[in-house]
């Protein structure tokens, strides 16, 4: 709301001298070199052969500017006036997804073919409006040049990131995934949907009351989360292990605890104990065949192996919650 209040002050695009409108493309190509650079930087240390594509693309950007400000010189003289695309209402912007690390290899992709295509359309735009045959014709080329970055980026990656090198990048992201989020939350999971079973069950054959036993659930669920998620996040500041961004981590495996243990503690929202814990019951099991199909199609653990880790530690602790709960 502030933003767009503020936005009254900005010039329109169609109130942009050519002057202004050469200014504009020479910061905006400044801004695209550096965010090239950024791309590059935070790819390096993992992904060096993409890093080197975002590298050469920032050369052209460079490339770019260096005819821009030619241009300028020849009508306009040195002196460049100071407008940048934040001063331009309705001008695209360019969200900072270049400082957050680690760098996404694929989404880093997307976000510069995005950008590709913002710059083509302000080409044309500002072509259609220039009067000058050489500004005219350099907007065009570089209309075309932005249009044609996307062979260049696919022309680039396969210059420099052959398939067998792309493969690797992509088994390395696939590693760094299952590191930063699978394995955390696949043990906040197991520690949530198990390790809440004893004191859920033992509340509710212990008192056979729905809403007691939802309350315990609640509590026993959030707190294990927050124990997790803080463990998890406290214990490994992922930079020896690379196991990633510790608040990562500690966010999937707090977050995937509390699911877990409120999986079965829902049910008794129910009021009839019978029927909530029926649910329950049956809800346990989902988790555990949740928690095992989890295991195989990410840690390839074996079915089997998989299976009996799960079922047995988790029947062990059901049963001691109904033994107690009994007693």
């Amino acid at each position: 709301m502030i933003s767009r209040f503020f936005s009254i002050s900005k010039r329109t695009f169609s109130s942009l001298t050519e002057q202004e409108i050469l200014a504009l493309a020479i910061s905006s190509e400044e801004d695209d070199g550096r965010i090239y650079r950024a791309y590059a930087d935070g790819l390096r240390e993992s992904f060096p052969a993409s890093a080197s594509v975002f590298d050469a693309m920032a050369e052209e950007e460079n490339e770019h500017r260096g005819r821009l400000i030619a241009l300028h010189k020849k009508r306009f003289g040195d002196k460049i006036p100071l407008l940048r695309r934040e001063h331009v209402r309705g001008y695209y912007e360019r969200k900072p997804d270049w400082l957050v690390r680690p760098l996404s290899l694929e989404k880093t992709r997307d976000m510069a073919q995005t950008m590709e295509r913002q710059a083509e359309r302000f080409y044309l735009a500002a072509a259609k409006n220039a009067r000058d045959a050489d500004t005219r014709k350099l907007l065009g080329d570089l209309a075309l040049a932005e249009a044609s970055h996307g062979s260049l980026a696919a022309d680039l990656s396969a210059e420099l990131t052959p398939d067998s090198v792309r493969e690797e990048e992509a088994e390395k992201e696939h590693k760094q995934f299952l590191l930063t989020y699978v394995q955390p939350g696949l043990a906040g999971l197991m520690d949530g949907s198990i390790s809440t079973l004893a004191p859920i069950f033992a509340a509710a054959f212990a008192t056979g009351r729905t809403w007691d036993t939802f309350l315990i659930g609640l509590s026993a669920s959030v707190g294990a989360g927050i124990s997790m998620g803080f463990t998890e996040a406290a214990h490994d500041d992922g930079v020896l292990t690379g196991r990633g961004s510790p608040i990562k981590r500690g966010l999937a495996s707090g977050i995937m605890t509390t699911i877990g243990g409120l999986g079965h503690a829902l049910p008794y929202l129910i009021p009839n104990f019978k029927v909530a814990t029926t649910i329950a019951i049956a809800v346990v099991f989902v988790e555990l065949w949740l928690i095992t199909w989890i295991q195989n199609r990410y840690l390839e653990t074996p079915w089997g192996r998989a299976m009996f880790q799960v079922v047995l530690g988790g029947s062990l602790v059901f049963a001691a919650g109904i033994l107690i709960g009994h007693a």
